[in-house]
Parts: C-alpha cells; sequence; structure tokens
C-alpha cells in the first residue's frame, strides 16, 4: 500500500455521515472484466443518491454539473449491499454541492464499509431546463 492509499484509509470515516438516499445490491451484471463492480456502475448509483439529495435542498429539479474529489478507496463485490449517503456541503446561488459516500455491507463483515466517496455538484433547473435560483430557508 502506497503512503496515499494508507493515508486515505487512515481518514476514513467509520460510519456514514448525510442521509440514506439509496440502497441496492451489486448484482453480476455490474462486474467488470476482473469479476469486480465496475466503478462507472458505482458511480452512476452515486450521482442517482446525490441527485435525490440534491432535489430535495434545491427544492426543484436538478441537473448533474460536475464530481470532483472523487476517491474509490475499495472494490465492491458482488452480493455487497451499497448504500448512498448524501449530505449538502455548500448551497450556492443555483447550484448544491453534495457530499456522498458510498458504503457497503458484505456477507462476512458487521460494519458498513466505506468503499467511494466524492462532491457532487448539482444545479437546480426550472421547467425549461434553463438554471434557477435555490430559495434560501
Amino acid at each position: 500500500m502506497t503512503d496515499q492509499a494508507s493515508r486515505r484509509a487512515l481518514d476514513a470515516p467509520t460510519q456514514p455521515t448525510g442521509e440514506l438516499c439509496i440502497r441496492t445490491l451489486a448484482m453480476p451484471a455490474d462486474t467488470n472484466q476482473n469479476g469486480d463492480i465496475f466503478g462507472g456502475w458505482l458511480l452512476s448509483q452515486m450521482d442517482v443518491g446525490g441527485g435525490i439529495r440534491a432535489a430535495k435542498a434545491a427544492r426543484s429539479r436538478t441537473v448533474t454539473v460536475s464530481i470532483e474529489a472523487m476517491t474509490f478507496r475499495k472494490p465492491v463485490y458482488v452480493g455487497d449491499v451499497v448504500s448512498v449517503y448524501g449530505s449538502v456541503a455548500r448551497i450556492g446561488r443555483t447550484s448544491v454541492t453534495i457530499r456522498v459516500e458510498a458504503w457497503v455491507s458484505r456477507r462476512n463483515e458487521s460494519a458498513e464499509i466505506l468503499v467511494t466517496d466524492g462532491n457532487f455538484i448539482y444545479v437546480a433547473i426550472d421547467d425549461d431546463g434553463r438554471p434557477q435560483a435555490i430559495a434560501k430557508t
């Protein structure tokens, strides 16, 4: 393990942050050529979960505009239960940044394991698909 990987593992939270947005099961159809769950599938699940949290925060439709600070910490395996958690990191005039974490429950483990996390940025849009201001609460 590299020094950077060791630091990331030590910095990993021990429990999820934010609210549960989605929970799903990693299936054989979601694997890559190595038999692990494809990173793109996991990224998609995180985007869906983050989008749910963003829409709730913005109280409107939202669209993904960027993903930053994405860290793939551990692999996801077939049979893992994947839980995606989201918390609001920042609300701007039309955008909302959601901190998204993907945790897994493995068959032989008692605690959830953080596998991936990142910041997803969404923009609130109106019915015509144009950016709109987020109402402050």
